[in-house]
């Protein structure tokens, strides 16, 4: 291959690499800390967030209108940039200045403003939620993440064995449990998880989890396959509650949600409010067109169906509508209990309620014996449903002792002195290189550099976390790269003592160590391959980093190197190979 065509895959491969590892740098070096901790809220707070700094800008704008002034200031600028827009989309004529009451005359109402003002802020937080997930994750002993304790509920243990739990029960449970929540949050891509009993012969769980995962997900995945279920819907209830509830909005509920007059509605019927997705993905609950109030649905109390029934789910999607839509298949008693619901109550309405919350709403056509089909989530949430539900029910009920946030086992001080280790390492390396070989080290230095910037970058391509083995695992890499420089190098030393000339030294070198550099490499990888399949936690990112940097080493080796050669001796005339102390 020509240099040309080397030098274009080197420059094509380094542009690459720049593109995957720019979210990384972005994020942890561009972006300030409150950005960071805005973006790593959960999206129920970024919701919220979103809402109250809406509803300020949208007051201030108001204030402002009512002064005599009414300029806008600039920090309400893209406020007067979507007024501007919604002028043009209408067809009316702009203002001849747009100052606050020409910004809020540009909004059909306070409802408009307020939603414009809002999407503003939820775009550019998500958009700094996206830039993070792209960005290389820190493991828990770098960046700290999320602890929880959770305890085996032994009265559920003993209602289900039908007498007393002993301690082979107690163990029997937890390691089971620990079995689905290994699966079920591996499932779900969280990297490194930490999931072991906290003691000997204890009934409890300890789940570490590193980075910023949000607890509410976190949540969803370890205890939600109980929160779904089938339910009947009064529709005679629910237009009774509806009714009450337009005459008296303020009066309906307490503080907690509960209705303050339980009356209202019959004792086996509960009030559940309807739940659709809004286009960032959050619950929204609907709202009547008409009335504009919020809109809830009067289900049975009694459960027709539980999710413990339900033994697979899948994501599909409609062939006419081509939206995704879950289907769940259900298990020998399941499909018994949901055919005589069905049958028993052929054009009633049944709600799926997840999470007290009515996600669905289907009038039953016909008696169902195996397969339910549900509809109205959006991709996300339909592939989080199908993966919780498909790893199966927890064979106990568990409990949430306790969950906090914890900070980095080892701090920032851990982060500092491995950065040290590895800018000392590559240090250490460069000067070995550059006194022993002469000027032939300068390739084996920019060699290094270029070995170290791909192994972060394909690090930052693929989302792998960076824990405090992952780093010991990239020093390692930095003195096993080295190795095939030295071998190549030698070899170049043996042609130089035969007489060859500075091109066939370094055609020979290459040649001769070629398939030296290859099987030290490959039992190397293989080792890395064996240690990632069969280790967890720490080992595996070990292995992982480890395996990044055999390929990264033996290109810049083979490839990178051999180019810097063959510049220096076409391009740049070089004649002689300084490359020893004795060698000329």
């Amino acid at each position: 291959m020509s240099k040309r065509y080397r030098l274009i895959i080197i420059a094509l491969i380094m542009a690459a690499c720049f593109v995957f590892l720019y979210p990384t740098i972005r994020w942890y070096y561009l972006i300030s800390q409150e950005d960071k901790g805005m973006a790593l809220r959960s999206r129920e707070e970024i919701k919220k967030y979103s809402f109250q700094a809406a509803q300020q800008d949208l007051d201030e704008l108001i204030s402002i209108a009512k002064s005599e002034e009414g300029e806008v200031p600039a920090r309400l600028s893209p406020l007067v940039s979507s007024a501007k827009k919604l002028q043009k989309d209408t067809g009316l004529p702009a203002p001849a200045l747009w100052n606050a009451q020409s910004v809020l005359s540009a909004f059909s109402g306070r409802l408009e403003a307020q939603d414009t003002a809002e999407a503003r802020y939820r775009d550019r937080i998500f958009k700094l939620k996206d830039l993070q997930r792209n960005a290389v994750q820190l493991g828990l002993d770098l960046s700290g993440g999320l602890s929880i304790v959770l305890q085996v509920n032994t009265d559920s243990l003993k209602d289900r064995l039908g007498r007393d739990v002993t301690e082979a029960d107690k163990e029997d449970a937890v390691s089971r449990a620990l079995e689905v929540l290994n699966s079920r949050i591996d499932r779900f891509g969280l990297t490194e998880p930490v999931i072991r009993p906290k003691g000997r012969g204890s009934n409890q769980i300890y789940i570490e989890i590193p980075g910023a995962p949000d607890p509410e997900r976190i949540n969803s995945i370890i205890m939600g396959k109980g929160s779904l279920a089938f339910h009947l819907v009064d529709l005679e209830a629910t237009e009774t509650f509806a009714q009450y509830y337009q005459r008296f909005p303020q009066d309906t509920f307490d503080e907690k949600g509960g209705l303050k007059d339980p009356t209202i509605v019959p004792s086996d019927v509960i009030i559940r409010g309807v739940y659709t997705k809004d286009r960032y993905g959050l619950d929204e609950q609907v709202r009547n067109p008409d009335t504009k109030l919020p809109e809830y649905v009067a289900v049975k109390k009694e459960v027709g169906l539980d999710g413990n029934h339900i033994k697979n789910a899948l994501v599909e999607r409609d062939n006419l509508s081509g939206k995704p839509e879950v289907t769940f298949m259900l298990d020998a008693e399941g499909g018994e209990i949901f055919y005589k619901l069905t049958s028993a109550n052929v054009r009633k309405p049944l709600a799926i309620v997840l999470d007290g919350r009515v996600k669905s709403q289907a009038t039953i056509e016909a008696a169902i014996r195996d397969g339910v089909r549900l509809t109205g989530f959006g991709l996300e949430e339909a592939n989080n449903i199908a993966l919780t539900l498909r790893t199966a029910a927890l064979p106990v009920e568990l409990e949430v002792i306790s969950q906090q946030s914890i900070g980095p086992s080892l701090g920032a001080d851990t982060i500092r002195r491995g950065l040290y280790a590895l800018l000392g390492g590559l240090a250490a390396v460069m000067v070995f290189m550059l006194v022993y070989y002469k000027s032939a080290g300068i390739n084996a230095v920019i060699a290094q550099v270029l070995n170290i910037y791909f192994m972060f970058s394909v690090l930052s391509a693929f989302n792998f976390t960076l824990t405090l083995p992952s780093i010991a695992g990239f020093i390692l890499t930095i003195g096993m790269a080295v190795d095939a420089n030295v071998i190549i190098f030698e070899r170049m030393k043996e042609e130089l003592r035969l007489g060859k000339s500075r091109k066939a030294a370094i055609d020979a070198g290459f040649d001769k160590a070629f398939w030296a550099i290859m099987d030290s490499n490959i039992t190397t990888f293989i080792a890395a391959l064996f240690l990632s399949q069969l280790g967890s936690g720490p080992i595996q990112g070990f292995a992982v980093s480890l395996a990044i940097g055999v390929f990264s080493s033996v290109f810049t080796a083979l490839f990178v190197s051999r180019l810097i050669f063959d510049f220096e001796t076409d391009v740049l005339g070089s004649k002689t190979l300084s490359i020893s102390w004795r060698t000329a």
